[in-house]
């Protein structure tokens, strides 16, 4: 229990860092229209296991490499919304055709740092999570590819 706890407190470590003032990244609102068929290139991300409607939800794109994924100030588009118990959905545009990875965050008491024993996370493609890897899975369990439509995936939290 505690080599996971400790793991999704790495894992969303990365995510709630302070973005400098370097940052590519560009906040976003959560437009489903911009999911919708013929609307791509872009990401539905069907989120389930949202512990409970408190708090704040941050979705974070990356490029599906090891020079970006889960990099500080590499993320391309950022949706935060307030959280709501059990699914959410969100739309995350992406620049062009390629490789990406959804990381996700939920910060139940909004207050920006990471709670080790509340928050919770997830990524692409539902890798294993543990201390061994830092709660920081390899961009190669965590990528996808996106072509000029819309990519729908599927991203169940973790919490402790």
């Amino acid at each position: 229990m505690l080599k996971f706890a400790a793991s999704i407190a790495l894992s969303t470590t990365i995510l709630l860092s302070p973005t400098p003032a370097f940052a590519s990244g560009k906040v976003v609102s959560n437009d489903l229209g911009k999911c919708k068929s013929g609307a791509g290139p872009a990401v539905l991300i069907n989120v389930s296991g949202i512990k409970e409607s408190n708090g704040t939800m941050r979705v974070q794109n990356y490029r599906g490499t090891s020079s970006e994924w889960l990099k500080t100030g590499a993320w391309l588009y950022r949706v935060e919304a307030p959280a709501k118990t059990g699914n959410m959905q969100f739309c995350l545009p992406v620049p062009s055709a390629g490789t990406y990875a959804v990381a996700i965050r939920h910060d139940i008491n909004a207050n920006g740092k990471t709670d080790i024993f509340g928050d919770g996370g997830g990524m692409s493609n539902n890798p294993s999570i543990n201390i061994f890897n830092l709660g920081k899975p390899s961009y190669k369990k965590t990528a996808f590819n996106v072509g000029n439509d819309v990519k729908s995936i599927n991203i169940s939290m973790k919490y402790r």
